[in-house]
């Protein structure tokens, strides 16, 4: 049998377009530890966005192989802005972003 539904639940927007992350963002602060020791590499984080653009939880789905790299992108993403997701209507919706983040030394 399909599992029991409650008809009174409220039902969740499903995103038909991703947020997108808005252009001239904070860049992720390279960590003078990891420039020390030459460390790079290249996080990936999922980001909540909620229906006004905001960063909500942020998780690393791709580690880099540094702690202090993970971290800094991830602390980064909290202060970042996005164009929401919109559903079917062109509406707001919550959604997730997946957002690459390079760190080489230069």
């Amino acid at each position: 049998l399909p599992p029991a539904t409650d008809p009174a639940a409220p039902s969740i927007p499903q995103a038909a377009q991703a947020p997108e992350l808005l252009a001239d963002q904070e860049a992720p602060r390279y960590p003078a530890s990891s420039l020390r020791r030459g460390e790079s590499g290249t996080v990936v984080l999922r980001v909540q966005v909620d229906a006004a653009g905001r960063a909500g939880d942020v998780e690393i789905i791709e580690r880099s192989g540094s702690r202090a790299l993970d971290r800094s992108a991830a602390e980064a993403a909290l202060r970042w802005r996005f164009k929401p997701a919109l559903d079917d209507a062109g509406r707001p919706v919550p959604g997730e972003a997946v957002v690459p983040v390079e760190f080489q030394p230069r």
